[in-house]
């Protein structure tokens, strides 16, 4: 339960400036107190609106409109939604038809805006990076774009994601059931003006993490490109599913009492199979012997604070550059079972078969991630091997065509789930070691990037909050 800070408490001015507003979210979301200390502080706070510039005067999202959906990148472009702008890899996106974006230019995402979830979860944000332009975005994500004459980029988002600039969006928020908010809700946020030193330096550090984030998404796609080319594979760098012949009308021999689902038997995963088969490998199952290939353990969950417990991701978060979770006690025996080992890689095992789903995706738990415990719904996949690493076979496993072996190793009903016998078989290429040890040493290098940009990002808003606590005395 959310109490008011009694430091801070609701006054009857607070309700006449709200309109006489009887919901209590305004006044526990800390918008007010955020608000009344801007208000306090004894320097130049401009309008929001006074920052922006563009479509709509810089503050829009965008009508609703049809999707249609496409695989030719030629075609299509790639597509954010309010969860999607949070991804740290952004290869999985669906793909919107250029046709429909071309009607739509100003949902085209350009770096250095600031991305506003406005419907639903409201507040989420993501600084526009460099690999972002080209992107276009749903109606359910607001954008920000800076007057690059007025303000900094990365410090106006800075100020925008501070507990500050946030409670403020959070605090405009309306609706009962799905929340929204709308440009006129917060266009006029007074945004607090320090030294151009500071404000260029919060906005260096910004654009900074931005482009390590960038680097970061070029260093796992190259690593996988890397991994198939050096073991003689590379028809696999960009295997497009979708343009091969539908599973329709095929027989399959030899069946044993492991599996009768035709699913497990896909023409097509059967051809990324046989490619792997040819080439020197190991199976999943061997690779694993004397590690691990199974999935978590559940647990009761009990609720705890910062203090005393640890963040839970789940299989959606755990997608997310910074992930997020309930904290949780870990009791005994599971508070060592459910913190992972490093580069551990840890694979959405249940869902369902929806193209844009998490299942089947890889995540790798290395550095900052080594942090959080993670929920039983992943696939944790440990190599009891000296010959191969972790980071080598998540380079493997992020590929579109591992991705598709996994699915086509499901089992279940409504929830799927990784067929435990099936995924022992998997195979996985042999690369000289001189290969692996490069592969793998990309794929560090990749998360190292990550995480030093959640480092500066992390620094740009300490400065920012130091200034404005400072101001305020």
């Amino acid at each position: 339960m959310k109490l008011i800070n009694p430091d801070n408490p609701v006054t009857s001015a607070w309700l006449a400036e709200q309109g006489y507003r009887l919901d209590p979210h305004p006044y526990l979301s800390g918008a007010f107190e955020a608000r009344k200390l801007l208000e306090r502080l004894p320097i130049r706070k401009d309008p929001l609106h006074s920052l922006t510039s563009g479509y709509n005067g810089g503050i829009f999202n965008g009508p609703k409109f049809r999707r249609v959906y496409l695989d030719d990148p030629e075609q299509s472009v790639a597509f954010l939604g309010s969860t999607d702008m949070m991804e740290a890899d952004f290869s999985w996106l669906p793909r919107l038809a250029r046709t429909v974006a071309d009607g739509l230019p100003f949902l085209e995402v350009r770096e250095g805006m600031t991305l506003v979830s406005c419907s639903g979860t409201v507040g989420r944000m993501a600084y526009a990076r460099p690999d972002m332009t080209g992107f276009w975005s749903s109606q359910h994500v607001m954008k920000i774009v800076p007057d690059k004459e007025r303000v900094e980029p990365g410090y106006l988002y800075a100020f925008l994601a501070s507990r500050y600039g946030n409670s403020l969006i959070t605090g405009s928020a309306y609706g009962a059931i799905v929340q929204h908010i709308e440009p006129h809700h917060i266009a006029d946020i007074g945004v607090p003006r320090f030294d151009h030193a500071l404000e260029e330096q919060i906005h260096d550090l910004i654009q900074e993490a931005a482009q390590l984030r960038a680097s970061y998404q070029v260093g796992v796609v190259d690593a996988t490109a890397d991994l198939f080319t050096s073991a003689g594979l590379p028809e696999l760098v960009d295997f497009q599913w979708h343009k091969r012949p539908r599973d329709l009308g095929f027989s399959v021999s030899g069946l044993n009492a492991t599996s009768l689902r035709a699913l497990n038997f896909s023409p097509r995963a059967r051809e990324i199979l046989d490619k792997l088969r040819s080439v020197p490998h190991r199976t999943l199952g061997e690779v694993c012997e004397g590690g691990t290939l199974s999935r978590g353990n559940r647990f009761t969950r009990v609720d705890s604070d910062p203090e005393h417990g640890v963040q839970l991701i789940g299989q959606r978060q755990g997608f997310w550059l910074r992930p997020q979770g309930r904290w949780v006690t870990l009791p005994g025996r599971g508070a060592t079972a459910l913190m992972e080992s490093d580069e551990t890689i840890l694979v959405a095992s249940r869902g369902t078969l929806g193209e844009n789903e998490v299942y089947c995706r890889p995540i790798l738990v290395t550095g900052k991630s080594l942090r959080y415990a993670y929920s039983e719904d992943f696939l944790q996949v440990v190599p009891g091997c000296s010959e191969m690493t972790g980071a080598y076979l998540f380079a493997l496993f992020r590929s579109e065509a591992g991705f598709r072996l996994f699915r086509s190793m499901s089992t279940g009903g409504k929830q799927q789930d990784i067929h435990a016998d099936l995924r022992k078989d998997l195979p996985v290429p042999l690369c000289t070691p001189a290969d692996r040890a490069r592969i793998a040493e990309k794929v560090r290098q990749a998360y190292r990037e990550r995480d030093l940009a959640d480092d500066k990002e992390d620094e740009a808003l300490r400065l920012l909050d130091e200034a404005v606590r400072e101001a305020a005395r």
